[in-house]
């Protein structure tokens, strides 16, 4: 009897530990520490944030008033392709360099970032990342440490988009002659991209990055550069709204210059307004914080989109705001573009930062953010990323990968194109159900 009563007891302690560990695996799938201390993709800097609206996104959310005025909201954007859409966008990167097409590594190699408190920074590691057995990334390329300027990879990276149904290619941009801080200028592969997206039936839209000195003034002229040198390209998309085709430019940080700057640029009175000229556009502001929805509408922005792929972080990136968000756009002629993502981890480079982390728990993180998209009924969905590497929020095919000093991230037990795959079943109901609100 006592050895039956010890069974017992050994198999409800076995019992115990599964139930702990599936709770703590499933944790991630819900915000549960509101705003961090840093925004996942931005610089090390602290952010200040504001309590987060915890407000639940209803799964039977009606149109509201606006969207029946709102001719935004009903312009379709549809490809040819019924498995394709151009209203699905993905962040795309151009900055990685190998030694066979760059002379040496580029963001492979990216530095261990410090974080901004000394005391802090002194317990972690610190120095730089040496490939290619060891990159700058928790999860392994099937390509490996490729450069962004070889031909075959561009090829291998719109086959994998076109597969995943996104219609449009976000290309993180900078302008002639500048780079991010760990990288070098790319825009020259501005054109090569361009070609490899026509031949696969993609459209390319620009992300402008914050580079030093970006002000309302300089993102003029960036807008007026990108519109000369790539608006007759069959690749450069544009969205219809008002039964017009404008171009649609994503900025990028655009609470770092104040609404009343935007508003010289895109207000119909601004001193240098490209409203109802040649270069006007579709210009979308990222919202973090949730005073950014009042300066975004002030500053004369079109809509607004979340970026971020770790649920929780902040009042944009938080699925459970999204409801109240969209309703603001509606009510203000905006459009409200919520950003998805797989999963997020960025200790490969941020090593103090794992509380920012949101485990991909095969697939089932990436699901609740689509659906929580596709609850807001919104026009436009992004998905963080197709290839930012170093936040573990790449849906590029990835394989396990060991080394001496790593053991690599994977998607096993499913195969390296899992998250086309979802992306592609998404993108089909997304397609499916849109008809439906647009009828």
């Amino acid at each position: 009897m006592a050895r039956l009563r010890r069974r017992a007891c050994v198999a409800l302690f076995l019992f115990a530990l599964f139930v702990l560990a599936t709770l703590m695996g499933l944790r991630t799938l819900k915000p549960t520490d509101g705003f961090s201390a840093l925004a996942p993709g931005a610089d090390v800097l602290p952010v200040i944030g504001e309590k987060v609206d915890r407000r639940s996104v209803s799964s039977d959310v009606q149109p509201s008033p606006a969207q029946a005025r709102n001719p935004k909201l009903v312009a379709s954007n549809s490809s040819p392709d019924k498995g394709m859409s151009y209203d699905v966008h993905i962040f795309y990167y151009m900055w990685y360099g190998n030694p066979q097409m760059d002379e040496r590594y580029l963001h492979w190699d990216h530095i261990l970032v410090p974080h901004w408190d000394p005391k802090i920074a002194a317990s972690y590691p610190r120095g730089r990342h040496v490939p290619p057995e060891d990159i700058a990334s928790s999860f392994y390329p099937e390509l490996g440490p490729y450069s962004s300027r070889d031909p075959e990879v561009l090829e291998s990276h719109m086959e994998q988009i076109g597969a995943a149904g996104a219609g449009v290619l976000v290309l993180s941009w900078y302008p002639p002659g500048l780079a991010d801080d760990h990288g070098e200028p790319t825009e020259d592969l501005v054109p090569s991209i361009l070609d490899a997206a026509i031949r696969h039936g993609l459209k390319v839209a620009f992300h402008i990055q914050p580079y030093k000195g970006r002000t309302d003034h300089s993102v003029h002229e960036n807008i007026k550069y990108i519109t000369d040198r790539y608006g007759d390209h069959g690749a450069f998309y544009r969205f219809t709204s008002n039964g017009k085709a404008l171009p649609l430019f994503y900025i990028y940080d655009s609470y770092l210059t104040p609404p009343e700057a935007w508003a010289e640029m895109l207000t119909s009175t601004g001193s240098h307004s490209l409203r109802g000229t040649p270069y006007d556009g579709v210009f979308i502001a990222l919202i973090v914080e949730e005073r950014h929805k009042n300066d975004i509408l002030a500053g004369g922005f079109d809509g607004m989109y979340t970026y971020f792929a770790s649920n929780g972080f902040s009042y944009g990136s938080s699925h459970q705001n999204w409801k109240g968000i969209k309703t603001f756009c509606d009510g203000n002629n905006l459009l409200f573009v919520p950003s998805v993502g797989p999963g997020y981890i960025d200790t490969s480079i941020r090593p103090w930062n794992n509380h920012n982390t949101r485990n991909r728990v095969n697939g089932r993180y990436y699901e609740t953010a689509l659906q929580a998209a596709l609850n807001v009924r919104p026009e436009i969905v992004t998905i963080t990323s197709f290839n930012e590497w170093h936040e573990g929020t790449q849906i590029e095919r990835a394989v396990p990968k060991k080394t001496v000093t790593r053991l690599y991230l994977d998607y096993q037990p499913h195969e390296p194109d899992l998250y086309l795959e979802l992306t592609r079943r998404w993108v089909e109901q997304f397609s499916r159900e849109k008809e439906q609100w647009l009828m």
